[in-house]
């Protein structure tokens, strides 16, 4: 008779529970998880009343819950076995859940609903991670899907906000992330949700596998499921998932913010749409705050001791949290260079906290951004690189200010530095036309006509002219290349990136040792002796210019993709007698033939191998200038890559295993590039 008894107390828990379980379908659904067997790790739990409880108050806590079967994602084709033509399965995902903290509005970080070819995630870290992946595997080698609900805005993952849903697919960088909300089924107007506003909403997950769309919505809890949802991604997840795979929850905490992370209830199908949720058996959130007293003395005295120690508390936290955030490196001896010297607050605030959408471009060196100082309403260009404080950051610095009084029309201004941790950040005048480069090889950018080339390529002679011979010390570039020339807004050209310069006096020698710059640029006796002159900048210009003038980087592939170096590419041209034919095709021969003509005979005396056969750019500006004629080049001119195999034993195969592109062998500011031995040394 007993035995009866707690057989139907136990059926009538999991109706009154409202779990159906269909694992073989891949069909399911708990309305509420008291009597739910799912797989859960960390500090994840079902509540007394079914609540399932994914992170609670604790610091560094990760909290996970699967459904304990897997599920068969992946259909074979009726055509083939092959594992290959396997097309993933549309399915349909409902939750609610909510957020909440003793803090209203401060939370920390989020949950996500999580596809993964296992339940053991035991490895993820906490706090920014999610509990999905880890620092040392930010991005998954397992596929792994998931819709993220995020309430922290993280700089390195690109994340929009801190109040965002993202579609994650390997990695913690969403494919597609937007504003927490929902779109009115009335009016189409967006309403802006918070996702720790410690109320319950409703998430729907949809993948059609016939048109490879998945789309995620979200709305406040018993609203209808809005027609527009909130994200919607084109996604072919036959290429991502595998086989089987296990669907559950992910969460965690990270500050000293105590956060709760719940799910109420969760539905679940393959090949249809999930079970709609009972919202009437849904397990009920606890209360906030203390239970009321009969006496108003007994609840107000001790709320407001509670919100003195909190507001103590929080004043402290934010105190710390704010100057670690900005924290910078200083040290004595920058005292002298204060007023060359940026905040790194407000560096932060001008970029908008680094924001991928201020993103210019990214090369060997760093990313840049721009920004606009709000003190002065000043556009700048911020450049962020990495630094060892232990070498040469000193001598490196002393040179950045020096560099900064620089002042030329076609140079772009570098303003300042800040220096935090590992990190460098140049502070440059922003050019709004952006590089050279794009001009190039940007098709959505309009190919530059040869008199503007050439005005452009006079300009950057100008600089060099005054960087060599006019200013108080001689400045060596050592990077001249189209991705360091920038067009302002009358498309002026401005010779910019002066990470990699070096300053020495006049009438001395320069005595760096070290080979840094750009393949393709790089002077033959560079490579041997490891000493940067004038004469090396005037080779990499000579480059420059015949990149500029034929539109193709200095080392290429051709059609059976063997490697072509652009100058001996155009000194074939010249000893054939076509040397027009090497101007950038895109131009159509609509150019003036004049001008061609002198910008690939000075070009190729520009790069001349060897050094003493290089103009200076003085003369280069009288060549321009047309002031002087071109000298013929002399017939025993060797190829580039002949005059390297006879000057350097190994340089040749060096250079030609080198990828063509505009990569850099050093970074700043400190040489660790390739440095060649010295005979004698």
């Amino acid at each position: 008779m007993q035995s009866l008894l707690a057989l139907g107390l136990l059926l009538l828990l999991r109706l009154d529970g409202g779990v159906a379980v269909a694992a073989e379908d891949g069909r399911f659904a708990y309305q509420g998880f008291a009597a739910a067997n799912l797989t859960l790790d960390g500090v994840a739990a079902v509540t007394p009343n079914g609540l399932l409880l994914l992170t609670d108050t604790e610091y560094q806590t990760t909290g996970h819950a699967f459904h304990p079967a897997p599920l068969r994602f992946l259909e074979s084709s009726t055509t083939t076995t092959n594992s290959a033509a396997a097309m993933a399965r549309s399915f349909s995902v409902s939750f609610v859940f909510a957020i909440r903290s003793r803090y209203d509005g401060l939370t920390s970080y989020g949950l996500a609903f999580v596809v993964a070819p296992t339940s053991n995630l035991s490895a993820a870290e906490s706090g920014r991670y999610l509990g999905l992946l880890n620092g040392t595997n930010g991005t998954a080698s397992d596929p792994i899907l998931a819709v993220e609900l995020d309430t922290i805005m993280d700089v390195e993952f690109r994340d929009i906000n801190s109040n965002h849903v993202g579609i994650d697919v390997n990695s913690l960088i969403s494919r597609q992330a937007k504003q927490a909300g929902y779109y009115s089924d009335e009016n189409g107007a967006f309403q802006e949700l918070r996702l720790n506003s410690r109320q319950p909403m409703q998430v729907w997950v949809d993948y059609d596998a016939q048109v490879r769309r998945l789309n995620v919505t979200l709305a406040p809890v018993q609203l209808p499921k809005p027609k527009i949802p909130l994200l919607s991604e084109l996604i072919d997840l036959s290429l991502i998932m595998a086989d089987k795979m296990y669907v559950g929850f992910s969460a965690s905490g990270g500050w000293g913010v105590g956060t709760h992370h719940y799910v109420l209830g969760w539905s679940f199908s393959l090949d249809g749409p999930a079970p709609p949720l009972d919202f009437s058996k849904l397990p009920v959130l606890p209360r906030l705050g203390p239970k009321p007293q009969s006496k108003i003395l007994d609840v107000v005295l001790p709320l407001a001791a509670t919100l003195l120690v909190i507001a103590m508390l929080a004043a402290i936290f934010f105190f710390l949290w704010h100057r670690r955030r900005f924290a910078e490196v200083r040290e004595d001896w920058e005292d002298e260079f204060g007023p060359h010297r940026f905040a790194y607050k407000d560096l932060f605030h001008a970029t908008e906290g680094f924001s991928g959408m201020n993103l210019l471009g990214v090369g060997g060196f760093g990313r840049v951004y721009r920004g606009v100082l709000y003190a002065s309403n000043l556009e700048v260009a911020v450049k962020r690189v990495s630094h060892d404080s232990k070498q040469g950051i000193r001598e490196f610095i002393a040179e950045v200010v020096s560099i900064g009084r620089l002042r030329h029309r076609n140079l772009a201004q570098l303003l300042g530095y800040c220096r935090r941790k590992g990190e460098l950040l140049l502070v440059y005048e922003y050019m709004e036309n952006g590089s050279l480069d794009k001009y190039l090889y940007n098709k959505n950018k309009p190919a530059l006509h040869l008199s503007e080339r050439y005005r452009i390529i006079r300009d950057v002679a100008s600089s060099l002219l005054y960087l060599h011979e006019e200013w108080e010390q001689i400045v060596i570039h050592r990077d001249i290349k189209a991705s360091n020339v920038l067009l302002d807004s009358r498309m002026i050209g401005r010779l910019g990136d002066f990470g990699l310069a070096r300053l020495y006096d006049h009438g001395t020698v320069t005595t760096t040792t070290h080979v840094v710059g750009t393949m393709g640029y790089l002077a033959p006796e560079l490579i041997r002796t490891g000493k940067a002159t004038p004469l090396t900048d005037v080779f990499a210009f000579g480059v420059f210019l015949l990149e500029v003038a034929c539109g193709r980087r200095p080392i290429g592939s051709s059609k059976d993709i063997t490697q072509v170096v652009l100058v001996d590419w155009v000194l074939e041209h010249h000893r054939s007698g076509s040397i027009l034919d090497a101007v950038d095709p895109c131009l159509m021969g609509n150019f003036n033939t004049e001008e061609a003509s002198i910008l690939l005979k000075l070009g190729l005396l520009c790069a001349y191998p060897s050094p003493t056969g290089r103009p200076s750019m003085r003369k280069v500006m009288q060549y321009l200038d047309r002031d002087q004629s071109i000298p013929d080049l002399s017939p025993t001119y060797a190829s580039y890559s002949t005059i390297a195999m006879m000057q350097n034993e190994g340089f040749d195969s060096y250079i030609m295993s080198c990828p063509p592109s505009n990569t850099s062998i050093s970074i700043v500011p400190v040489e660790s590039s390739v440095e060649i031995p010295q005979e004698g040394r």
